[in-house]
């Protein structure tokens, strides 16, 4: 496939990836329908792409809002007439320990990460098989490959849509449908996800940001974008971006649940610990004990 002339589906593509996805197939050709919570930011993209020749429908979308998202699928094939590419991007971050999170806390990870997906999946697919050539891109994330200490709900969401694209992928090919569809894994992308992730009381979320971009942040999200279009074009079931997506996929496959090790160790050495008082326990309980809570991970290694 190529994108000239087809429409394209993005969301999340106020900033990050998602513009840059945008961005990269305005000059493709294609014709946009992007969306985001972000308003301001999804209309800087839009006129990016607009100045770059585009057609753009430009709308802003909760992903969550699963009526809401399939009205948009109809509101963007009566304008286009029909779609080829969707691209499920938009994301949110969010650190602490599964211990200190809130319920609130992790359904919104969820709800965002995982069923924003299932959401956008849903809504499209039906025009996807009639447009008789379709791809469907859904982002998970290197934690959807392997998990580590603080980000609990984000891996939680990102192996669901790893299982989840996977076995859609499976089924439209035993059912003989024409769609294309490719699970998404990027590293450490230079966005601001990391920067506007929240985290649990006690923790700084301005410095794991800056803990992120600093240490973790390798692929810029113009070089993300190309390689996730490109493996789209080809119709690959998997895309690792960037350097260390593959060493620690790599090294996942290698030593199994051994990675593990590697990850609490990382975390403990190079990971800011969570503030919390020390407690005094009644006396009967033998004494006084330090109740701080252990370090937590990393920040998010992704970039919607």
């Amino acid at each position: 496939m190529t994108f000239s002339g087809r429409v394209a589906v993005i969301t999340g593509a106020g900033s990050g990836i998602g513009r840059a996805l945008a961005l990269d197939l305005a000059r493709r050709g294609a014709k946009l329908a992007i969306s985001d919570v972000d308003a301001a930011g999804l209309e800087e993209t839009a006129a990016k792409a607009r100045a770059l020749g585009a057609p753009v429908k430009s709308d802003r979308l909760d992903v969550t809002d699963r009526a809401a998202f399939f009205a948009y699928a109809d509101a963007v094939v009566a304008e286009y007439g029909s779609v080829e590419l969707v691209i499920n991007n938009a994301g949110i971050a969010f650190t602490g320990d599964i211990k200190d999170m809130t319920f609130d806390q992790i359904e919104r990870v969820i709800n965002v990460d995982f069923w924003g997906v299932v959401n956008g999946t849903k809504a499209f697919l039906p025009h996807l098989i009639a447009s008789g050539d379709g791809r469907l891109v859904n982002v998970s994330s290197l934690f959807g490959i392997l998990s580590v200490p603080g980000q609990g709900a984000y891996n939680a969401a990102k192996f669901a849509v790893r299982g989840f694209t996977e076995a859609l992928r499976q089924e439209m090919l035993v059912q003989g449908h024409p769609v294309k569809v490719t699970c998404v894994h990027p590293g450490g992308i230079k966005t601001a996800i990391a920067r506007n992730a929240g985290a649990v009381d006690g923790l700084d979320a301005a410095v794991l940001g800056k803990i992120f971009d600093k240490k973790l942040a390798i692929t810029s999200p113009e070089a993300a974008a190309k390689i996730i279009l490109r493996a789209s074009e080809r119709g690959r079931a998997r895309v690792l971006v960037g350097p260390d997506a593959k060493v620690l996929d790599l090294l996942v496959r290698t030593v199994g649940s051994g990675y593990q090790r590697f990850g609490a160790r990382y975390a403990r050495k190079t990971m800011p610990q969570r503030k919390v008082p020390t407690q005094k326990l009644p006396t009967q309980q033998l004494g006084t004990q330090n109740a701080s809570a252990p370090k937590v991970a990393t920040s998010v290694a992704d970039g919607e």
